[in-house]
This record gives structure tokens, C-alpha cells and sequence, in this order.
């Protein structure tokens, strides 16, 4: 089963268990609905958490599970990720995408022959940016449609016709 990042717990709030969650998500309202995450340090060690009530609040979210009713319980959640399946993931909007969905596109140039494979994509203050493997190198190409003509995730594909400029 293959996990996707939802959240990242910070902190304990007060005595009774209560835990400050970052939202690792563009819906940061599926922490009012969502019942139950894997948590763990990493995505390779989880244990299941039940939700008992969550709320959003400064950015946040603010959570209660089953079984974390005091503070030193919250406290040893610090630092934990929290993670979702595939079946719990929201769909994204028209033009938007999974980091997942883009990872292995195959990068097309302006006459469509294929140059690489997007191996990541990297956050950068001003937009993202696709690290791309061309042969033994890695190439960053800037995630905005100047770049960026097309992509397909149904066919595995996003075309740069200005891809020449990279190299």
C-alpha cells in the first residue's frame, strides 16, 4: 500500500492530548471529515490513528485522537507524519495534479521526441520547479505555462518546447 503525506503533527496543545497538525494538503478542510491516518516517522513504520475531533484554526489543524488524552502522550507525537491511501485522496481540481502523478511523466520537446523523465518537484519561493533526469544529469525546469505547454496525466507526458534552452 503506498501512503501520501497529509500532515506533519508540531506540538501538543494544552493538558487533555490535543495536537497542532500542519496541513500537507491543498484541502486542508479533509481534517474536519477524515476519520483515521497512518502515523509515523515515516511512511515505511505506521500505526493507525482514530480521529476523535478535529478543528481548523490559524492554518492548522488542531486534533484529538483516540487513546492521546494527555499531554505527554500528545507530546511523543511531535515530529510524526501523518498519512493517507490513495483511496482517501480528495480529487484534484481540472488543472491541477498529485506531486505522485507527475513523477515518472515522460518530457516531451516541441516535436514531441522524448529528452527525459521528471524524477521530482522541487518547492521554490516563487513557484515549483520539475527536476527532470536527461541521461546521467538532472535538469530543473521553472512549473509555469511559459515553460510548460502541456500535460497529460492520462498519457504520461508534459511537452516543453523550449527544452533545448536547458541543457
Amino acid at each position: 500500500m503506498e501512503l501520501y503525506l497529509a500532515g506533519v503533527i508540531l506540538k501538543p496543545k494544552g493538558l487533555a492530548g490535543e495536537v497542532k497538525v500542519e496541513p500537507v494538503t491543498d484541502f486542508p478542510e479533509s481534517f474536519l471529515s477524515r476519520k483515521e491516518y497512518y502515523a509515523g516517522r515515516s511512511a515505511d513504520a505506521v500505526n493507525r490513528l482514530t480521529v476523535h475531533k478535529a478543528s481548523l484554526g490559524g492554518g492548522f489543524a488542531w486534533v484529538f485522537f483516540d487513546g492521546i488524552d494527555t499531554r505527554e502522550k500528545a507530546e511523543a507525537l511531535a515530529g510524526v507524519h501523518l498519512y493517507v491511501d490513495e483511496d482517501q485522496l480528495l480529487p484534484q481540481p481540472g488543472n491541477r495534479a498529485y506531486i505522485h502523478e507527475l513523477i515518472g511523466l515522460k518530457v516531451l520537446d516541441r516535436n514531441r521526441n522524448e529528452v527525459g523523465t521528471v524524477t521530482d518537484i522541487l518547492a521554490m519561493p516563487a513557484h515549483e520547479v520539475y527536476e527532470v533526469q536527461v541521461g546521467k544529469r538532472k535538469i530543473l525546469i521553472p512549473a509555469i505555462e511559459e515553460f510548460v505547454e502541456e500535460i497529460s496525466i492520462r498519457d504520461k507526458f508534459m511537452v516543453v518546447p523550449r527544452f533545448d534552452e536547458f541543457l
